[in-house]
């Protein structure tokens, strides 16, 4: 197989996040979609040559032509999504949070399995390469067992632009399902060992916004292994200022430029007018795949903030460039390349799994292990006790 021969369900934010890496990777091909908005189903028919659309998920799924799905529906919709894809022995590419609940993740899985179809899980900064890199570093022995994991990032995340249900915790919204599980999967990833607990407090600073923008948990691997998460949205620290100013998607950023998003919220009048602005963000609204192919690649890297990783020997810091190594009796820095496609981490790993047969990391197996963390991080903050891990027990990846 020289290329997958994808659909995609959903053409909203996620989608254009992803659009560069779809039209640029040389392994994907966009035959055929769905959504609800008629104006975006008539610019994906117009950005593709040939590529179909759907009244439905269903009817996209049952489309011949393709051979795998790219599920980034609203969270709610993601089980049922996954089981028509799986019904069709479509593979699938679902975007995180996979579910809202273990009971649904679970469901997702079996259906997968049942199928014999791979089914994956992201996009979530757990595929960038600088954390790959060290994960490798790791596993080499060079520098003694892992011993601690520190994250730390900082950032505007509950001021960008939301639908309601973004700011509804029981919807999927909020900090934890949105961003923890990048902080898990990076952090689960290089422990490289299954999680026996977590131990987590979150609450709502702001009322306006009325879903936790901040949390702080601790996971521990066993075997002395340890994780400590920090993550802010609030949007006063940035954390962007640990990584030379490069930001989450790999461009530079204007450090003077602190403050813009909460002021562009404060503009609006109502939640109705945020929405609208949201809107204003995705395909058909926003810009369509001409400007995706052109977009030169990031200068860096994708990252989620300071990532440390605490060995015996060593302690080993993901940036976007490369991997920095403080070692007993060395400081060096080991440079990645800069990518020639943004976020092609995802689909070689989709390929290599279609085409080749490799196991992927990315697995649902492993997606229900990273959101059974997150729930966790919200049982702890709300009954205040340490919360034992029970599905954590994923294959070792063959990458």
């Amino acid at each position: 197989m020289e290329q997958i021969r994808l659909g995609v369900a959903g053409l909203g934010r996620a989608f254009m996040l992803m659009l560069p890496t779809l039209v640029q990777h040389p392994r994907v091909r966009l035959v055929a979609a769905t959504d609800p908005r008629a104006d975006a189903l008539d610019r994906f028919r117009a950005d593709f040559a040939g590529a179909r659309t759907h009244p439905s998920v269903e009817a996209l799924c049952d489309d011949p032509a393709i051979d795998a799905v790219y599920i980034s529906t609203p969270h709610q919709f993601h089980l049922a999504h996954v089981q028509a894809a799986a019904a069709r022995r479509k593979h699938v590419l679902v975007e995180k949070p996979m579910a809202l609940n273990l009971a649904e993740a679970q469901a997702m899985v079996e259906a997968a399995r049942a199928a014999g179809i791979h089914l994956l899980v992201g996009h979530s900064h757990s595929f960038d390469a600088p954390y790959l890199r060290a994960r490798d570093l790791i596993r080499s022995g060079s520098y003694g067992a892992l011993r601690m994991i520190t994250a730390l990032n900082f950032t505007d995340y509950l001021y960008r632009p939301r639908r309601p249900e973004e700011l509804d915790t029981a919807q999927g919204g909020g900090a934890v399902f949105s961003q923890a599980p990048h902080q898990v999967e990076i952090a689960r990833l290089l422990a490289d060992h299954p999680a026996r607990s977590v131990r987590a407090s979150t609450s709502v600073w702001d009322r306006a916004r009325g879903t936790e923008g901040a949390y702080a948990a601790f996971l521990d691997f066993g075997e002395g292994l340890t994780a400590a998460l920090t993550y802010s949205g609030h949007g006063h620290f940035d954390s962007d200022a640990f990584m030379g100013w490069t930001g989450e998607m790999g461009f530079r950023r204007d450090p003077d430029r602190h403050g813009e998003a909460r002021a562009a919220l404060a503009r609006l009048a109502s939640p109705a007018e945020e929405a609208a602005l949201k809107s204003r963000r995705a395909y058909g609204a926003a810009l369509g795949a001409e400007e995706a192919r052109g977009a030169p690649p990031p200068s860096a890297h994708n990252h989620f903030g300071l990532f440390i990783a605490s060995c015996e020997g060593a302690d080993l810091r993901p940036m976007p460039d490369g991997v920095m190594i403080h070692g007993d009796a060395e400081r060096r820095f080991e440079t990645l390349p800069p990518p020639a496609v943004a976020r092609a981490e995802v689909i070689d790993e989709l390929w290599e799994a279609i085409a080749l047969g490799r196991a992927p990391w990315h697995s649902g197996a492993s997606g229900m292990a990273t959101l059974e963390i997150c729930l966790g991080i919200l049982d702890s903050a709300r009954q205040g006790r340490e919360i034992p891990l029970h599905h954590q027990g994923v294959p070792a990846t063959c990458r």
